[in-house]
């Protein structure tokens, strides 16, 4: 298999393809649907005769689905994309609206009723008598339906479609200093999460961020213009859902009607148009030049009248965003003391940014019983990125490319509906520096290490990265229905295997790093104390810069949705799933490095090996090694997933819900490949000699004289450690037992329909486990983790980890290991009233109370603060705050005007640092603790009590035309009010703890007030 460097393709060829795709439409056929995504309706006819159809017909496409009444008198459709649909059962017809992954209930009555609505339930997100969106009150799953009319009316700061997400309970979608966008659930990171696009999981299974491709972008992972609707499962998923742990989403697309329309948008700000930023308003500074451009359109219709529909639509952003280049918060002082070329690196500066979405859909249903479907998606997005401690010169730029394919035929029957899906993808990011020079990093002490102050020249050579994943997948779901045992049942049952290439390379011989430190009495700033680069590894087999590994992916599942009664349904599943990555599984530890490893330890006592120093300190070293065949494959993830709702009137008006299952997640390829790659291209990392004292900088042991050529190229620093040494060549092992990262889930609520309002309470409990972190392997000959340095080597004396104590010949050892773990409690408080023609407004309200501990940072994957991470006291969560109201409304006001608006306010989230404890050498041991910033912001009532403010409106104005065309202008206002929403820190880590306060001159979450300007034609 060939890779490429998935270098930008020109927008001109990507405009071409949508114009060739759009043709190649009128030719053949959408409307979505796949596992997660369709609707089921089900009820009862009172009065009419077994073997009676219900004739179910689609309002925009034509689309027929057709069941059959019971003995019993009742009735199930299966396989309903979401829309409206005219239901017709014994002589009377109903018009109903379902949404995405939802079962309704409608029931008719005995006597015809001229299309009465007036015997209609509402069960499960359907919305009966209008096309309006009700919440599923009749589930064990805790979430939300985020409807088309809330997408439209609700103010958005960049428009990608999971921001709506943001107003459901225990979700928090965050727009970083960067630009770059993330959703996450609960109190984790965004790896646990997933989206499904139209029953297809948009899962990265290289890097994080939890889409594919949407590891710090600033990009959507899919064009707005194509999503309907969709829906937020925050915990308690059935058991179709896979490679999830945190947040499901799951989206249905539009698609053509038997009407051809279409809309174009174009959406636009710049520096003009909105403030000054903290930084940007110290010095009077002026604004940098920043501008942010979104335009696109859509177009969809009939290719055969109720047969056949095609849609295609195409998005694109064209960025500048401001950002804030500051001193990391511990050593704010220091910026003081920069020479002239690292002080002009600090302060504000602008990031471009550019993406291009494609999205395009035909389908083809031969009979009222199959609908075959093809979609085709692209995303392509070019990103430069810096900001917080490395300036513009520093950075890098970040080509993301994601490319899928998927084909589905679906077929009902009378009592049961298959669906079978083949699908392709290729996903590839591709970091590379914008400077190719040496880097020059200025830090300043900060009691126990040093702290980035700022970076300039060429960016790490580990910013030089191809890294991506390539393959296909085939998938059936079986859905049976009207199985009556105890109660009626509905069986789901499935299969899903996957092959997935999954290709990383690390680094590149370029670029090394000299890094000089400010204001220490221990070294002077006119000389750098150290260097890190790129050497290669000599005489050691087995390892290569570069790993593919041909990933198989199986996942099998079955649901038994259990309506035992009126009153209750059981909703019992369980599933199982199964993977194997070869690179991990048939690896090889180098023979050289086995043999070192038990070599003598030079710093021991003789007799004494390496291995053995590690044993003294807990860590049994073959439980890293491996042979080749002693890894298997992790076959214990059967997940039980259990729920319930009870009705207590049987009239859905009042729904008591719980649930209890287990959710695995994967092993991300970026760690895993590590293994293979980083002693291949290692960095290894060289100290300089203060020449007024003969010592290096804290007493390290690999010591150099500087020499001002080490600036003329890469190779004066490679030969100074030796062409032929490996000494200073980082060792990455990984554990031979890596089992998957879970979490079990709890929840028990109760959901309530009070006239137009829909309320739930939900209480949460998630409990992570097995969460993936690298730690230091290095022991001193005592096998402690924290020595005495001069045990190693180092010339004076304290209290350090062993950073000196390297495996012999080799550098440090750095092990990869499980053993990250969370807990969370969540109070999920909502209540929506959905927007209707009649009232002429709607509102949600969603509010969030969290307590959270962790033992490692959600945003951190590295852990040097002890030996094992098991060994990491727990300590408060830096994942979310304690509280956090979300409120949003939609008003059709005078002159035809919408207004919508958008209040968030949270509470400060608690930062993870350490701070440094006293012990009796006199030394400080450093240990990881918490600390909640204080509040910096008032609102309405309360006090100076918030983190976090924003409040957000939009306005739109649409200009009927002649037919069914209409012009619109709309106008959002985002942080009205400007609010400071502050997302680096200043600490101080004295008296035995840490204190941290918000660092006013750095960057900021979301925004400062802005104001964007959209027009659009639609018909």
């Amino acid at each position: 298999m060939t890779y490429s460097n998935h270098r930008n393709r020109a927008p001109a060829r990507r405009l071409l393809t949508t114009a060739l795709v759009s043709c190649l439409m009128l030719g053949a056929a959408p409307d979505l649907m796949a596992q997660s995504a369709n609707a089921s309706l089900r009820g009862q006819v009172a009065q009419a005769e077994a073997g009676t159809e219900v004739i179910a017909t689609n309002v925009a496409t034509g689309t027929v689905r057709r069941g059959t009444i019971r003995a019993d008198g009742s009735y199930s459709l299966m396989g309903l994309d979401p829309g409206t649909y005219d239901v017709v059962a014994n002589g009377q017809t109903q018009k109903v609206t379902v949404t995405v992954a939802s079962t309704a209930t409608l029931n008719f009555s005995g006597a015809p009723a001229n299309g009465s609505t007036a015997n209609a339930t509402n069960l499960d997100t359907v919305n009966v008598v209008a096309p309006t969106l009700l919440q599923e009150v009749r589930t064990s799953e805790v979430g939300k339906t985020v409807s088309l009319q809330q997408i439209q009316t609700t103010p958005q700061v960049s428009r990608n479609f999971l921001e709506f997400a943001d107003a459901v309970p225990g979700l928090i979608f965050t727009r970083d200093a960067k630009g770059n966008t993330s959703l996450r659930g609960g109190a984790t990171n965004s790896d646990g999460t997933n989206v499904y696009i139209d029953g297809v999981g948009q899962k990265s299974y290289v890097k994080g961020g939890g889409v594919a491709g949407q590891s710090g972008s600033a990009g959507n992972p899919f064009p707005q213009l194509a999503i309907g609707e969709y829906k937020v499962i925050s915990g308690n998923y059935k058991a179709e859902y896979g490679q999830v742990s945190s947040a499901a989403v799951t989206a249905a697309t539009k698609s053509g009607t038997n009407e051809f329309k279409g809309e174009t948008f174009y959406r636009y700000t710049d520096e003009d148009m909105r403030a000054k930023t903290p930084a940007e308003r110290q010095g009077g500074n002026d604004k940098m030049v920043s501008a942010e451009k979104e335009y696109g359109f859509a177009l969809g219709g009939p290719i055969i009248q109720d047969k056949a529909h095609f849609f295609v639509t195409y998005e694109a952003k064209r960025f500048d965003l401001p950002v804030t280049i500051a001193p990391d918060g511990a050593v704010t002082g220091a910026a003081g003391l920069l020479p002239p070329d690292g002080a002009a690196g600090l302060g504000p500066a602008s990031q471009p940014f550019q993406q291009d979405l494609i999205f395009a859909k035909i389908d083809f249903e031969p009979t009222d019983n199959d609908r075959i479907e093809l979609t085709f998606q692209d995303r392509d997005e070019t990103q430069s990125q810096f900001s917080g401690q490395t300036s513009p010169e520093a950075g890098r730029e970040v080509v993301n490319t994601d490319r899928r394919y998927a084909l589905r035929w679906n077929h009902s029957g009378e009592r049961y509906y298959n669906e079978m899906m083949v699908t392709h993808e290729d996903s590839f990011n591709n970091p590379t520096p914008l400077t190719l020079a040496n880097g020059i990093t200025y830090t300043a002490p900060d009691g126990t290490e040093d702290r980035t102050v700022v970076k300039i020249g060429g960016a790490s050579a580990l910013d030089s990265q191809v890294k991506g994943q390539k393959g296909w997948s085939i998938e059936d779901n079986l859905t049976l229905d009207g199985i009556q045992w105890m109660g009626d049942h509905t069986i789901k049952m499935g299969a899903k295997y996957k092959q997935i290439d999954l290709y990383a390379s690390d680094a590149a011989q370029i670029n090394p790093t000299f890094t000089y430190s400010l204001g220490d009495p221990d070294f002077p700033s006119s000389i750098p104390y150290k260097a890190q680069f790129v050497k290669p590894v000599t005489g050691v087999s087995g390892v290569s810069g570069e790993v593919r590994s041909k990933s198989k992916q199986i996942g099998l599942f079955i649901q038994d949705d259990w309506q035992v009664n009126d009153h209750l349904q059981l909703n019992l599943g369980l599933r199982w799933d199964y993977e194997k990555t070869p690179s991990y599984l048939d690896f090889v530890t180098p023979q050289q490095v086995v043999d070192a490893i038990y070599s003598q330890d030079p710093r021991a006592p003789a007799g004494q090996t390496y291995a053995d120093s590690l044993a003294l300190g807990g860590l049994d070293i073959s439980d890293y090694i491996s042979t080749g065949k002693n890894r298997k494959a992790f076959k214990d993830a059967w997940q039980p997933r259990l729920g319930f709702s009870y009705d207590i009137n049987a009239d859905e008006q009042h729904v008591i819900h719980g649930g209890a299952g287990r959710s695995y997640d994967r092993d991300l390829f970026d760690n895993l490949q590590l293994e293979t790659t980083k002693l291949a291209l290692p960095q290894p990392t060289i100290y300089f000699r203060n020449p007024a004292t003969g010592t290096c900088i804290n007493g390290q042991a690999a010591c150099y004289d500087w020499n001002p050529a080490l600036l003329n190229g890469i190779g004066n620093l490679q030969n100074l450690v030796g062409a032929t040494s490996n000494a200073g060549l980082e060792v990455d092992l990984l554990n031979n037992n890596l089992k998957a990262p879970y979490s079990d889930q709890f929840s028990l609520g109760m959901s309530n329909q009070i006239g137009e309002w829909l309320t739930d309470a939900t209480i949460a409990r998630t409990l992570s486990y097995d969460g993936f972190a690298f730690t230091l392997g290095n022991r001193y000959p005592t096998g402690q983790f924290f020595d005495d340095p001069r045990l190693c080597g180092g010339s004076d004396p304290g209290l350090s980890q062993a950073w000196s104590c390297n495996v012999p010949g080799f550098g440090s050892l750095i092990i990869g290991q499980q053993g990250i773990k969370t807990r969370a409690t969540q109070v999920l408080l909502s209540a929506q009233k959905p927007f209707t023609k009649e009232s002429g407004w709607g509102t949600s309200v969603a509010y969030t109370w969290t307590t959270a501990r962790h033992n490692r940072d959600i945003n951190e994957k590295y852990a040097f603060d002890r030996g094992l991470i098991s060994e990491y006291p727990t300590i408060r969560s830096n994942g979310a705050p304690r509280h956090r109201l979300v409120v949003t409304g939609s008003y059709a006001g005078f002159w035809g005007i919408t207004f919508g608006g958008k209040i968030t306010l949270a509470t400060p989230t608690a930062v993870n640092d350490w701070y440094p404890v006293p012990q009796a050498s006199g030394y400080n041991l450093p240990t990881p603790q918490a600390a909640v910033p204080n509040a910096n912001g008032k609102f309405l009532l309360g006090g100076k009590i918030f983190g976090y403010r924003s409040v957000d409106l939009q306005a739109t104005k649409t200009f009927k035309m002649a037919g069914d065309t209409e012009l619109y202008a709309r106008l959002d206002i985002i942080n009205v009010f400007n609010f400071d929403n502050f997302s680096t820190y200043n600490y101080v880590k004295t008296n035995g703890k840490l204190e941290a306060s918000y660092n006013e001159t750095g960057e900021i979450i979301g925004t400062p007030r802005q104001v964007k300007a959209e027009v659009g034609f639609r018909f």
